[in-house]
């Protein structure tokens, strides 16, 4: 019955109005349910954007989930399957919205297409807005230089290889990568964290 309603309300529409229409009922559903998987945890359908290679000097994600991070997937990106929903959404509602105050076609499609393209750069724009608030609430790890914390997984001598400690940082203990100068580090000796390297790993001496 309303499968019947809808198809007649959908063949009674100005042939003119009825592609908006279309457009924006179908990407409608889909920008839901891109919202719905995202906020679930497994909507990411883009190529992802290490975000983390965009944060100022001095700031690094912290490893092992600790840090609370913004999953924007590729949308900072221009060309990704989600911004391109974003732009057939902005087309379709502003051909919709724009139908009854312009009556050349020609027209009507510019406007369209300039309410996608707007929409899609409001869309890339906020998120950056967003992942500014949250590179400013995450942590440095410089702060970490001063520190004394404990071994996790045992440092190899002079920066043979790479092994962890843990550190807390703002009430927090986190678990970063770390070598050594000096001889090797066994798991639960205290140290020092003298320097930080290459912008995530720590340098650190015997305590």
């Amino acid at each position: 019955m309303i499968h019947a309603l809808f198809i007649d309300w959908f063949n009674s529409l100005d042939p003119q109005v009825r592609p908006y229409w279309g457009i924006a009922i179908v990407m409608s559903i889909i920008f839901l349910i891109q919202m719905v998987l995202t906020f679930i945890g497994i909507g990411d359908t883009d190529t992802d954007v290490d975000f983390g290679a965009d944060i100022p000097d001095g700031h690094a994600d912290i490893p092992d989930g600790h840090a609370d991070t913004l999953d924007t997937g590729g949308a900072m990106q221009l060309f990704t399957i989600r911004n391109a929903v974003n732009f057939l959404l902005g087309i379709g509602w502003g051909g919709v919205c724009f139908s009854g105050v312009i009556e050349n076609r020609f027209l009507l499609a510019i406007v369209a297409i300039l309410c996608g393209c707007t929409l899609v750069l409001a869309f890339v724009f906020m998120l950056r807005k967003l992942l500014r608030l949250e590179s400013q609430g995450s942590y440095s790890i410089s702060e970490a230089v001063g520190q004394t914390c404990s071994v996790y997984i045992p440092i190899p001598e002079s920066r043979k290889g790479t092994g962890k400690v843990q550190i807390s940082f703002q009430g927090s203990v986190q678990e970063l990568p770390a070598v050594t100068d000096g001889e090797a580090l066994p798991s639960g000796t205290q140290v020092t964290v003298t320097e930080v390297i290459n912008g995530s790993t720590l340098l650190v001496q015997r305590a």
